[in-house]
């Protein structure tokens, strides 16, 4: 267990007291990484923000029964996941537009020549399908690590590395598309 986890899990535990600081320790602490994984996958800053409350308020009702405290940041990436599939869903089905899969997108090379700034990635992401788009966000602008990425999606992690490959391969499609190098 790293210090960040350690550090998570005290608060968590001092949440489950009835710590009112802990909380509000919490959400300074996570606050901003929440917002820009949300802000990530809505493409509206304002969406976002109301998104990150719903999360808020779903992370102050499932804190008491977190059983393992030292796991917070996966645990409080998937309630946002889940928060923002039902926004979706509920968008989708509002416009009554199915839902589809992201189809293969063959490049040559599977490597995009350098390593990804946050603003290229930034920039391509909204060219993204949601799941090619959901595993960079985690991955690549957040900084999980794969196994941590897993937990969040509920998939294994072989599957995080073919998402991020063909999501790799997608964004390179969109970034060469728009100009930038690779």
């Amino acid at each position: 267990m790293d210090g960040e986890d350690r550090r998570d899990g005290l608060l968590v535990v001092r949440c489950q007291l009835g710590e009112r600081e802990a909380f509000g320790e919490l959400v300074r602490v996570w606050h901003d990484p929440l917002r820009r994984y949300v802000c990530g996958m809505v493409n509206s800053s304002h969406l976002a923000d109301d998104l990150v409350q719903e999360v808020w308020v779903a992370v102050l009702r499932g804190l008491p029964g977190l059983r393992q405290p030292d796991r917070f940041a996966p645990w409080v990436f998937t309630i946002a996941r889940r928060v923002i599939t039902d926004h979706l869903r509920q968008s989708y089905r509002a416009r009554e537009t199915p839902v589809e899969e992201a189809g293969d997108v063959v490049a040559d090379g599977d490597s995009l020549g350098a390593v990804l700034t946050t603003m290229q990635v930034e920039a391509g992401l909204d060219g993204l399908p949601p799941l090619e788009r959901e595993v960079l966000v985690l991955f690549h602008l957040q900084d999980l690590p794969l196994t941590v990425c897993a937990e969040v999606l509920g998939v294994p992690p072989g599957t995080v590395k073919s998402r991020l490959y063909r999501a790799r391969r997608m964004l390179r499609g969109v970034l060469v598309e728009r100009g930038y190098e690779a």
